[in-house]
């Protein structure tokens, strides 16, 4: 049996219904219930941030989250596969009309991804004031808190209701099949199994 974990919301309801495609059975949890128990797998609903966690320590063989929160963690798991889902994109927000300058003496920036934002700069060799919040980010240019944000981006309309802009993209993510390392090894042909499965039913889409 696999443990499978699964960030709530519509990732796990995508999985779900690509192991609904593959296995031609319903994958369906109650009412607030957090584990699915069937005959092959047991599905855990956590929160996406706590997905590679999971995985990392063995509590989940193998899981979905998406790449941009692998990258702010940076565990050691094994990423099997990118799932082509929950597109998006991590990007630098400003006030619409100002426009990204590096060579600035300090810059002061807002995000929940800390690391991706302190790598980032770093690797510009920008001496820039990290500042780390919970949510609300928007808010941080308007009101004098930072000079710019980082921040997950879909569409891009959350930062234009609220005046900035995306003037900059520092990394496209999407929802990747991780597994535990040892897991890998000790259930090796049940891991490649499913993972052929979900790659042969990515292609058909």
């Amino acid at each position: 049996m696999l443990t499978v974990a699964l960030p709530k919301g519509r990732i796990a309801q995508e999985t779900l219904e690509i192991f609904e495609t593959i296995f031609g059975t319903a994958f369906v949890f109650d009412d607030r219930k957090l584990i699915l128990e069937t005959p092959d797998f047991r599905f855990l609903l956590v929160r996406n941030q706590d997905v590679a966690t999971y995985v990392y320590h063995q509590a989940a063989d193998i899981g979905v989250v998406g790449l941009d929160t692998l990258e702010e963690q940076g565990l050691d798991v094994i990423r099997l596969l990118d799932l082509c889902r929950g597109r998006c994109k991590v990007a630098i927000g400003m006030r619409k009309g100002e426009t990204l300058d590096l060579s600035k003496p300090e810059i002061k920036v807002a995000t929940k991804m800390v690391n991706i934002t302190k790598r980032y700069f770093a690797e510009r060799a920008v001496a820039a004031d990290v500042i780390k919040l919970y949510g609300s980010i928007e808010l941080a240019p308007l009101v004098g808190l930072a000079d710019m944000i980082v921040d997950i981006v879909e569409t891009g309309a959350t930062m234009k209701q609220n005046g900035l802009e995306v003037v900059e993209t520092i990394m496209e993510s999407s929802t990747y099949l991780i597994a535990n390392k040892n897991s890998f090894f000790e259930k090796k042909s049940e891991v490649l199994d499913i993972y052929e499965k979900i790659n042969a039913s990515l292609k058909k889409d």
